[in-house]
């Protein structure tokens, strides 16, 4: 009788291993993981935007007639309409919320207010703007590539505990997921 109680000893506490590791996948590395995720997904939004206002000054440069453009909350639809070659006025819609729109008219559009961070906003002459939207951008793409090098650790940290867990219980090795081939 002794050794059925020594394998029940030893199945409980592989068991309870099991549990903790399943435990440490769940709420651990899971939600790391999507952490992670999310704050890459904001950061490749902030990108967007600066995009965005990189085309629309790109555009009012031109002289544009039409151009949409995200600023922080505030989606504005620039019409551009240029009366004379000094003129610098500009007309504006802005979405106010709820697809509520308001006439806007901007006097003197050779100057914008750009968010460098923190809430912080600098007021830019449009070559300016455009360098520094080039310098943030590029940053944001950096922060962005450790983000999903994080991600891939995680990720990787996750099959790991997997493949430990395969092993602890002493499952077989599955095959390999037959993959399609795209192209």
């Amino acid at each position: 009788m002794a050794p059925p109680a020594v394998s029940d000893a030893n199945s409980y506490s592989v068991d309870s291993k099991v549990l903790q590791y399943e435990k440490f996948i769940d709420e651990v590395l899971k939600k790391d993981l999507q952490r992670v995720v999310e704050q890459r997904d904001a950061v490749y939004e902030q990108i967007s935007h600066y995009l965005q206002l990189k085309n629309t000054l790109q555009a009012l440069q031109v002289h544009t007639h039409i151009h949409t453009a995200i600023m922080g909350d505030i989606f504005l639809t620039l019409f551009a309409r240029i009366q004379g070659a000094d003129s610098q006025c500009l007309k504006a819609d802005v979405d106010l919320g709820c697809n509520f729109y308001a006439q806007a008219k901007v006097e003197d559009s050779s100057k914008i207010f750009v968010l460098v961070g923190f809430g912080f906003f600098v007021e830019m002459e449009h070559a300016e703007a455009l360098r520094f939207i080039d310098k943030k951008t590029s940053q944001l793409t950096t922060f962005t590539d450790q983000l999903t090098h994080d991600c891939a650790t995680i990720k990787a940290n996750i099959r790991l505990v997997l493949e430990g867990l395969r092993e602890l219980q002493g499952l077989v090795d599955m095959p390999e997921r037959s993959r399609r081939e795209v192209f």
